[in-house]
């Protein structure tokens, strides 16, 4: 205050041809005194009088102070009756800022209220969201710790706990303690002054807590008292606010030329060296009696050889808020004396004389004044008498003797319009055990994506389970609440973080199975034309002629066919290759099965007709067998052609049968129609079945109603298996279990039906002769 005294007074340019003065009074940390001095002030008397005022010249302007919340409140309720204005320096209880209780307070340092919210800020910044609150039992603690409780639970953090501290109850004191010791919570704010402190970090250490972060209010993030190497293992890595400070220019050297013998009679500069050096002055300690039991001072005591950072120019919180103090009283005086008329802030633009002014005329310069630092910064005051709110971030360092000390990390400035209120320099920040990394304060861990958070019951939110994303559905973030649907195109890759696009799945020539099946169908579909080969060769042996030669060429030509009608289910299911593969496997398999029809009847249409007077005859005839043959075929013609027009097959993606692939496959149309198609073919192959049975024993040398029956047991074997093997199967298997039957019955038909003769022709010619005919009718009748 004597420095910023001195530095006004000296200024030409501020409050010229004035000179300021003041008045200082010691409350002795009682309340009464601090009463009984806040009255003497406004009387003007060595007794003070409420209500009168005997003081005329010079005019007491203002006044500066208290150091404390609780002092600050008594002194307002005074003042703020005689409309007198008042700025502290260090009282930031948020009760001050109500300007209907209180509407001439002031005060250059931020209310707790931005402190509060600033504090829940640099928790939710460090990605702290399970946290404990600690707070001193007293309305600075409990209105404090109040507003970051409700800041973080809004910024989506969860309070694990809140304790209160009573600095006289030892039983609360180490219930606090096994509270915080038996949490999970890594970071704790403590909204708490370093008294209270002090009683609480001996009962952790006497019961060993360790690995705790704590977040300090100012009221202790720069307190001398806590920097002992004992709580270094408890204190070092905090990190918390004080209040902003910047070098004042000047006051450095205005400490080093400080001397008693320099200045007189100066009561101020004798207490302050008294106090710094430990010593009495000569003349003090004898008018006292003291000098015998005290260390005189010397008067070559040196300020720069001072360790103690209370004289460190750098940490004079509380200096340099009396500082900015005085200035605001200086330039709002100096606004009032420099006012022109018309321009006043009274009304009309009335302006106030500085020689008769009233305590609320310069309240209200007061409230609109502005004041340039030497920061740079300006200095001025909301509607609640409060400064602009910016803190200095400090992190506790330790020192290679184990002490901590305190550093200046960055600053939280509510000015910034931006949003970017906290400036930290992040390499300076070391946390416990000197770790550089951030610490980690979370009930659950962060869910990863491609999982989805499910609260735990009767715990907080940010206590939960991660649960893995069900099947087709994917969370893309982390601390995901809910998973998310792919396209119907698109699927999950496997950590179910993105989608992916479906593979495409359909019975390719490409791959192994479908290249097998088609190589299969087009060799054996030479089979058959072999057989036709051989046949043209033996076209007039009796084996050949007994089985009606033409209509066995045509069914070995429909059973070649039969092997290439796979081909058609094989390969991308194009809209024509939809539209006629089932309509050409149908027709060529009634061709060949209505062959072997035909082929059936004659047998017993030839036997029948060897008796004397048959009327069966006539339907020996070979254009009969040619009858048989097309009116069969024309029945599933006309079911094919049905088909086709009423429910036409087509190519579709379908999505549900196989979770993560598309099947591109032939929609029949109408699945009644398919299977009508297909039981048609099977009442063919079962006519057949039995005609030939019944036919089997009748006496013919080359009967082929026994072979018919062979392979017609087989046939309708596949085909009665193929059912439910392709009602199981899904996707590119289901089309492949019908090609299987197609080759399957084709292959049985071929061996069934010709491999005999074959064998006959190639391996027993003896047997293929006009005499072994005779004989064995000969036997048989």
């Amino acid at each position: 205050m004597k420095f910023a005294l001195d530095e006004i007074n000296r200024n030409p340019t501020l409050l010229s041809n004035l000179t300021l003065g003041l008045q200082v009074y010691d409350s002795c940390a009682g309340i009464h005194q601090e009463l009984d001095g806040t009255f003497k002030m406004l009387t003007g008397q060595k007794q003070g009088v409420p209500n009168f005022f005997c003081k005329k010249l010079p005019p007491l302007s203002s006044v500066i102070g208290h150091s404390t919340s609780t002092f600050s409140i008594l002194n307002a309720q005074v003042l703020g009756l005689y409309k007198y204005p008042q700025i502290s320096y260090v009282a930031s209880s948020s009760i001050l800022s109500d300007k209907t209780l209180f509407p001439s307070f002031f005060r250059t340092v931020p209310s707790d209220a931005f402190q509060s919210m600033g504090l829940a800020q640099l928790v939710l910044h460090f990605g702290w969201t399970w946290v404990g609150l600690l707070a001193v039992d007293d309305e600075y603690g409990k209105q404090g710790i109040q507003v970051i409780r409700q800041e973080l639970l809004r910024g989506g953090a969860c309070v694990a706990f809140t304790e209160y501290i009573k600095t006289n109850d030892l039983d609360n004191i180490s219930h606090v303690t096994k509270t915080i010791k038996g949490s999970t919570v890594k970071a704790i704010v403590s909204f708490t002054k370093d008294f209270d402190k002090i009683i609480l970090l001996e009962e952790m250490l006497r019961q060993n807590v360790t690995g705790k972060v704590f977040v300090a209010s100012e009221a202790w993030a720069i307190s001398n008292l806590l920097t002992a190497a004992k709580y270094s293992s408890l204190l070092s890595g905090s990190i918390g606010f004080s209040f902003h400070t910047s070098t004042i220019l000047g006051f450095a050297e205005f400490l080093t030329v400080l001397h008693p013998f320099n200045n007189g009679e100066d009561l101020w500069t004798r207490i302050f060296w008294e106090n710094a050096f430990g010593c009495e002055l000569f003349d003090h300690a004898n008018l006292t009696g003291l000098w015998n039991n005290s260390k005189l001072c010397t008067g070559n005591e040196s300020i720069e050889g001072i360790k103690n950072v209370f004289y460190d120019v750098l940490s004079l919180n509380d200096a340099y808020n009396t500082y900015n103090a005085m200035h605001v009283i200086a330039q709002s005086l100096h606004d009032m004396r420099t006012c022109q008329e018309s321009k006043g802030l009274f009304d009309n633009g009335r302006c106030i004389d500085i020689q008769h002014f009233k305590p609320w005329q310069l309240s209200h310069y007061i409230q609109n004044v502005k004041v340039k630092l030497s920061n740079g910064r300006e200095l001025f005051f909301d509607q609640n008498g409060d400064p602009p709110a910016i803190y200095d971030i400090i992190n506790w360092h330790m020192n290679t003797d184990g002490t901590t000390r305190q550093v200046k990390v960055g600053s939280y400035d509510t000015t910034q319009v931006n949003g970017n209120r906290f400036l930290i320099n992040t390499s300076a920040l070391i946390w416990a055990y000197g770790h550089k990394e951030v610490p980690v304060s979370v009930c659950t861990e962060s869910c990863l994506a491609g999982f989805r958070k499910v609260l735990r019951k009767d715990l907080p939110v940010c206590c939960f389970e991660c649960v893995l994303c069900p099947l087709g559905e994917i969370s893309n973030r982390t601390d995901s609440l809910n998973c998310f649907k792919c396209p119907w195109d698109e699927w999950p890759n496997t950590k179910k973080d993105r989608c992916l696009q479906k593979n495409k799945e359909f019975l390719s020539f490409e791959e192994t199975l479908g290249a097998a099946l088609s190589a299969t169908g087009v060799l054996s579909s030479l089979l058959p034309f072999s057989i036709f080969g051989l046949f043209m060769c033996y076209k007039n042996t009796p084996i050949v002629r007994a089985n009606n030669f033409s209509l066995s060429c045509l069914l070995l030509m429909s059973m070649s066919l039969c092997f290439l009608s796979s081909l058609a289910f094989i390969g991308y299911p194009q809209a024509e290759k939809c539209l006629l593969r089932q309509v050409a496997f149908g027709t060529i398999f009634t061709l060949c099965v209505s062959c072997i029809l035909a082929k059936t009847f004659m047998v017993v249409f030839a036997f029948m007709a060897t008796k004397p007077g048959s009327s069966v005859k006539r339907w020996a005839r070979p254009r009969v067998s040619y009858m048989i043959i097309a009116f069969s075929c024309i029945i599933q013609l006309v079911l094919c052609i049905s088909w086709i027009a009423i429910a036409t097959p087509f190519p579709a993606e379908n999505t549900l049968t196989q979770p993560g692939i598309i099947i591109v496959e032939c929609n029949e149309g109408s699945p009644t129609a398919f299977w009508c198609m297909l039981g048609y073919l099977g009442l063919l192959a079962t006519i057949s079945f039995l005609v030939a049975f019944l036919a089997r024993r009748l006496p013919d040398s080359f009967n082929e109603a026994k072979f018919i029956t062979f392979s017609m047991l087989a046939f309708l074997s596949v085909w009665v298996s193929y059912i439910p093997a392709s009602l199981s199967s899904t996707g590119k298997y289901t089309v492949a279990m019908e090609v299987f039957a197609i080759l399957s019955s084709s292959w049985a038909l071929v061996i069934c039906m010709f491999f005999p003769k074959c064998f006959i022709i190639l391996f027993r010619p003896d047997m293929n002769s006009k005499q072994h005919l005779i004989r064995n009718l000969k036997y048989d009748t």
